[in-house]
């Protein structure tokens, strides 16, 4: 009973996390190029939200179950869809850390244009293009880890 509740929470948070993750980046990239300043600043405000509701927490569930299912199971960290899946996730995360803040940042310059009636500035722009080439590779690396994790290939 306590691996298949176990593996349900794993796959649960993944999806939780990998949909979170693609839901709220699809709306914050549709609404900035759309361009208005206002709604750009309100959904920006629910993306930061659902980043520490959903994506925060999940983040911390996945290798806690991941890492305990493996103990179950007696499979070593080296095998190597376990250690590929690993180094991925790390390099996901590394990317979602500094997206949150620039998303926090992206909120902020949102509402002080918006406040103006102002366009987006340079230093959006700028913040923007570092936040879609941060999540250009996470979600690579998150969609591996699908791949690995229900192939389990033997390498």
């Amino acid at each position: 009973m306590e691996y298949f509740l176990l593996k349900w929470l794993h796959i649960l948070s993944s999806t939780v996390l990998f949909g979170t993750g693609i839901g709220s980046a699809f709306y914050l990239l549709v609404t900035v190029l759309g361009g208005d300043m206002r709604l750009i600043a309100h959904v920006a405000r629910w993306v930061v939200r659902a980043d520490w509701m959903f994506t925060a927490t999940t983040a911390i569930a996945q290798p806690l179950t991941g890492f305990w299912l493996l103990h179950l199971m007696g499979i070593p960290l080296g095998t190597g869809w376990v250690a590929w899946s690993l180094g991925l996730y790390a390099v996901a995360i590394a990317c979602w850390l500094p997206v949150v803040w620039l998303q926090m940042r992206l909120r902020d310059l949102a509402q002080q244009c918006a406040e103006r009636g102002e366009p987006a500035n340079a230093q959006f722009r700028r913040l923007f293009v570092a936040w879609v080439a941060l999540g250009v590779p996470a979600l690579a690396a998150f969609l591996a880890i699908f791949w690995l994790m229900v192939a389990k290939p033997s390498f």
